[in-house]
């Protein structure tokens, strides 16, 4: 390896992450689907010949972080030039079966050089429902079309028949195949890319540069974990049940810092569950990284070098690394989120400073689609909250938190799209918790159905509140709202009955008719500090946005 200058190393640092952000320029544009154009459910990064992460976009933190697991798995089946892996299987590589990955070698002067990795949540992929988000389901298998690394490419040419195979399992393919496209595309953009980068600087110190920023990384990630007091840390959580069950389902973690690396131990977590909310191993990595990030230095540069002082620890056939044929749609999004707080609590004594009051921690995940054939739409979309107090600042209101970072639908687009109306879109008064620095406003969204539809709720946090810290208030806790033409007027109703209105799970699919409203009020974050060391201030500010409510 030739040693690179500090300025030329920062100048190719960039330049590969610009190769990541481009491709997601490209998949974005060129997508489809609303939940790919408009909200941006989809991740792009760059890899080197030997499968470790060199740079990605500042994306979605649960599809980045495990993209790993997926690029390590395609290797295993010796791609080659011109190739196009195209996998979702969550036991191979995978996260839920929503998300689509694309491998695609990087050839310069006809050898390997890296890997283009894109992912995108597509609004359906088959299963028992529409959007391919059950409640309910209790195996992979009805979850949606299940994808093993696969060649989607040989050679430079499409192979019909894999993608003949994929549309005839899913709902609305016209849109699938477009969004497929927009994937190829965008990893054909890091092609055209990285060749312009070894004509500008040469292959050597292209690849000495992928060693360089990860070495980097690597060096700054322990620096950071060093200056951290050694020792254990403990913390628990649950989630609201699996959606076949309410029972709480606990999260264990043991988080040990000594001398520059950091040791996750789920030791204690629960048994995977008969319902949605296993979360492959990959998920689970991918939460612990997030946060190792979130308490040392954001923004150091996100890659294998991150990665690599950091140890995640999961007992087999455990909620975080289940066996198959596990469902898993709600673990990817929903028990990350649990994973993140459990692991923020167990580091809030190490690093009290760094460490905020917990945020809504859920993706509130709505799912609505028909089951007549072509015709019919799927509208996915996850639903922003408050965001936790911290040391020196406010929680965000309305934001997305932890393992997420989507745009929302705009109301014009979602209007236009699918038979919907938008009746309510709102911060949620009062919904963060008290404290020194308050927690961010939960969100009010509903939506009117003008089709019959079916609807799917995953959501957390509509139980156990999330916590305040440092003697902040907890935030208030979710509540979603399903109201049928023959339902009473009231919101506030508690009927969970079917044909009825009113208080559903926090986990639910169901059939509606046309003029059903479904109102799903976020949870708001938790407080940080006593309420009682709020600045006089900070007090008016906050009677001045209660007036403007």
């Amino acid at each position: 390896m030739t040693a690179i200058d500090a300025i030329t190393l920062e100048i190719m640092r960039n330049q590969f992450e610009s190769v990541a952000d481009e491709m997601g320029q490209v998949l974005v544009t060129s997508s489809y689907s609303p939940n790919i154009k408009e909200r941006r459910d989809c991740s792009t990064a760059l890899f080197d010949a030997e499968g470790r992460l060199v740079a990605q976009a500042e994306h979605i933190p649960v599809h980045l972080g495990a993209m790993p697991e997926a690029v390590a798995t395609v290797l295993e089946y010796d791609p080659e030039p011109g190739d196009v892996f195209v996998l979702n299987d969550p036991f191979e590589g995978g996260t839920h079966l929503p998300d689509v990955t694309m491998v695609s070698p990087l050839v310069v002067d006809g050898d390997v050089l890296g890997y283009a990795v894109s992912r995108a949540h597509h609004a359906d992929v088959g299963g028992m429902t529409p959007g391919s988000m059950p409640a309910g389901a209790r195996e992979i298998y009805q979850e949606g079309l299940r994808i093993p690394p696969v060649r989607l490419v040989s050679g430079g040419d499409v192979n019909d028949d894999v993608m003949a195979l994929f549309l005839a399992n899913v709902r609305n393919p016209g849109e699938r195949r477009a969004d497929v496209r927009a994937q190829i595309a965008a990893n054909e953009r890091a092609a055209d890319r990285l060749a312009e980068l070894v004509d500008e600087h040469g292959r050597a110190q292209v690849v000495d540069a992928f060693d360089a920023v990860i070495a980097y990384s690597r060096d700054r990630v322990t620096a950071e974990l060093r200056d951290l007091p050694d020792g254990t840390y403990h913390a628990t959580d649950v989630l609201e049940g699996d959606g076949v069950s309410d029972d709480d389902i606990p999260i264990e973690v043991t988080v040990t810092i000594a001398g520059g690396s950091i040791r996750v131990d789920f030791e204690g977590t629960a048994p995977q569950v008969a319902g949605n909310v296993n979360a492959p191993l990959a998920v689970a990595k991918s939460a612990v990284y997030f946060v190792v990030r979130c308490v040392t230095d954001p923004e150091i540069p996100p890659n294998q070098g991150c990665y690599d002082p950091i140890d995640v620890v999961v007992p087999d056939g455990s909620l975080l690394d289940p066996n198959p044929p596990a469902a898993v749609v709600g673990g990817n999004v929903e028990t990350s989120q649990r994973v993140t707080d459990v692991v923020f609590s167990a580091l809030a004594e190490a690093a009290p400073e760094r460490v905020p009051a917990q945020g809504q921690g859920t993706m509130n995940n709505l799912t609505i689609g028909s089951r007549t054939g072509d015709d019919g739409f799927t509208y996915y979309e996850t639903i922003g909250g408050g965001f936790g107090g911290r040391a020196g600042g406010d929680g965000m209101d309305g934001v997305q938190v932890g393992m997420t970072n989507t745009l929302n639908t705009p109301i014009e687009s979602l209007e236009a799209e699918y038979p919907m109306v938008v009746e309510r879109y709102s911060l949620r008064e009062n919904s963060g918790g008290r404290g020194e620095f308050r927690g961010g406003l939960g969100i009010v969204r509903s939506l009117t159905v003008q089709t019959d539809a079916t609807v799917s709720l995953l959501t957390e946090r509509r139980r156990v509140a999330p916590k305040g810290i440092a003697g902040g208030e907890d935030g208030l806790v979710g509540k979603n709202v399903i109201e049928t033409p023959d339902s009473d007027d009231s919101e506030q109703g508690d009927s969970d009955v079917a044909g009825g209105g009113g208080i559903v799970p926090a986990k639910v699919t169901r059939d509606v008719p046309a003029g059903t409203t479904v109102t799903v009020y976020t949870p708001g974050g938790g407080g940080y500090g006593d309420p009682s060391d709020r600045t006089p201030e900070a007090i008016e500010r906050d009677v001045a946005d209660e007036k403007m409510d």
